[in-house]
């Protein structure tokens, strides 16, 4: 049986329990068991609707293979490896129990392997997975200064709890995006853990634009000297849809670097968008540069965004930390302008949206891709 002190509950001088202080002291497993049952009052499941998926966060998962579609791309291979793969488990632990119940579940994990100094990228699409709950694991592996760009999507219905872990090779330069374009009943929850060696470099993208829940938590450990992260988040909420993001990068090494962005727009009655963005820099972590920022933009009412940044810092040897957050409606200087220029009020509203949105799109290094999700937004704005 779990102990208090197991999930971060220490004893107070008076007997009562408090939480955890710091992200650091969080409890860790990969067993299901070894988690309380969920509340919905914990730190991690506060915003959460968690009475829509509590199949998937305790209930029993279909651990076989998920139907896959990928793209063949040179320097990029696909392949499973047993439980057992020492790369399991290297990228991060679990700090929740949807997370710990997929990753006592799964039976084998989808490997990605990159190799090569050119640019190359692959699609793994996760399509037709019905409606039974599921579970998957996922390794993305760069070799020491290889070059990638993978895209991991999902399409039609789904039940899904997986794990993603991604291991940077030192010098490794991987660009990783995470697509939900599921239809509207679908839940998805993901954790994705990065590990980044000595002057590694990831992109990691997170796009939320379908599925009825869909829960994306990236934590990324920066291990060694020089590693760096972008984090890029990109989501568009409709009625009665529930988008969420824990976004956490620990600095752990000297001059390592992290700038976090994410942007989301809410629109129709019950929408819903959660954000929290975590920075842990440790005392090793001397010469850090850190800024983490999130916008929401609001365009109609009835809707609701959380965000939540927060920073701890346990060393005074930076080169800087920091963090930002606004969620605001329609500026109206700007509509203004382009209505007195004899543009629609509709179709400037459309033109303020996609100016905001497409900062984060025009970021991602696809051309292909970046036309793709151009077009899903324009679909979000006239409600198809």
């Amino acid at each position: 049986m779990p102990t208090a002190e197991q999930h971060g509950l220490v004893a107070h001088s008076d007997g009562a329990f408090v939480p955890v202080q710091t992200r650091s002291e969080r409890f860790r497993s990969v067993n299901v068991d070894e988690f309380a049952p969920v509340t919905g009052r914990e730190h991690e499941w506060k915003f959460s609707p968690i009475a829509t998926f509590a199949d998937l966060i305790g209930g029993e998962l279909d651990g076989s293979r998920l139907p896959i579609e990928t793209t063949d791309a040179s320097g990029i291979a696909f392949s499973y490896i047993p439980r057992g793969d020492s790369r399991i488990g290297t990228a991060g632990t679990p700090e929740e129990r949807a997370s710990a119940n997929a990753w006592s579940t799964f039976g084998e994990a989808l490997l990605v392997s990159v190799t090569g100094e050119d640019e190359k990228i692959a699609f793994v699409t996760r399509t037709g997975l019905g409606d039974a709950p599921r579970a998957a694991h996922t390794v993305i592996e760069a070799a020491p200064n290889s070059r990638g760009f993978v895209v991991l999507a999902g399409t039609g219905t789904a039940r899904l709890s997986e794990n993603v872990e991604i291991l940077v090779g030192a010098g490794a330069s991987l660009t990783v995006v995470s697509l939900q374009e599921w239809d509207d009943e679908a839940v998805h929850l993901s954790s994705q853990f990065a590990r980044l060696g000595r002057d590694a470099f990831l992109k990691h993208i997170v796009v939320s634009l379908g599925g009825n829940v869909v829960r994306v938590n990236p934590s990324t450990h920066l291990a060694e000297q020089g590693a760096d992260i972008e984090a890029l988040g990109l989501y568009f909420a409709d009625a009665g849809q529930h988008l969420e993001q824990q976004v956490f990068v620990h600095h752990d090494a000297p001059h390592t670097k992290s700038r976090v962005t994410y942007k989301g727009a809410l629109q129709g009655a019950g929408a819903r968008t959660v954000w929290i963005g975590d920075v842990l820099i440790g005392n090793a972590a001397v010469g850090t540069d850190s800024y983490e920022q999130n916008r929401n933009l609001v365009l109609t009412e009835g809707t609701r965004a959380d965000s939540v940044p927060n920073l701890e810092i346990e060393t005074g040897d930076i080169e800087g930390a920091g963090h930002a957050s606004a969620t605001g409606r329609f500026d109206d200087e700007q509509l203004f302008y382009l209505m007195a220029r004899g543009i629609r009020e509709d179709e400037a509203r459309r033109l303020v949206v996609r100016g905001f949105l497409t900062d984060i799109v025009q970021k991602i290094g696809s051309a292909d891709l970046e036309a793709r999700l151009t077009a899903a937004i324009e679909a979000e704005l006239e409600g198809r």
